[in-house]
């Protein structure tokens, strides 16, 4: 069997990056404080570029006066187990900035944050650039608010079979067949 590739549609788009910046050492300030940020983006460059533009609210330093330490991705631990996710978050409509809080479930926290991203422009009209991530969090089945969330969390939960292949007898099963075959259960 060859070797199994996922479809790019359904992939995450988005990666998490730790940047570490500062504003550049002056004669005024010759140790100016460090900052760290978890940021969400689609690439470095991307990270970096938002880095500097929340490094200008916070503390008025911008790219040409300062300098990155480092620019880490981060990844998850344990990207094989589907786990709940909590998304605070700030957004610009039309008209006002909200506040918001999401949950998702999702393998990983990047899943996750793009299925926020795709959510936000399908329910709100959100532009992926008026949206700021203020946390995300790991949560507890317990924790879970949403109503979308909880209900999967039934440990006797099943999922009806829509299509079940009738089952043809072995002397009977060929590779190729002249027509094509009946999808339905009779």
């Amino acid at each position: 069997m060859g070797k199994f590739t996922a479809d790019p549609s359904c992939q995450a788009k988005m990666h998490q990056y730790q940047i570490v910046g500062r504003a550049a050492p002056t004669p005024k300030n010759p140790v100016p404080k460090i900052y760290r940020m978890r940021l969400f983006a689609k690439n470095t460059v991307l990270a970096k570029s938002r880095f500097w533009y929340f490094m200008k609210k916070l503390n008025k330093a911008k790219k040409s006066g300062g300098e990155l330490l480092a620019v880490n991705e981060l990844f998850d631990k344990g990207p094989t187990k589907v786990k709940n996710y909590g998304i605070w978050l700030r957004y610009e409509s039309r008209t006002n900035t909200h506040n918001m809080y999401k949950e998702f479930r999702d393998v990983t926290i990047n899943g996750a944050v793009s299925q926020m991203y795709s959510e936000m422009a399908g329910r709100h009209r959100a532009h992926p650039n008026t949206i700021q991530i203020i946390n995300t969090a790991t949560l507890m089945a317990s924790e879970c608010k949403r109503e979308h969330m909880t209900e999967m969390h039934d440990s006797k939960l099943k999922y009806p079979v829509i299509r079940k292949m009738p089952l043809v007898s072995k002397k009977l099963r060929t590779t190729f067949t002249a027509k094509r075959p009946t999808t339905f259960a009779r």
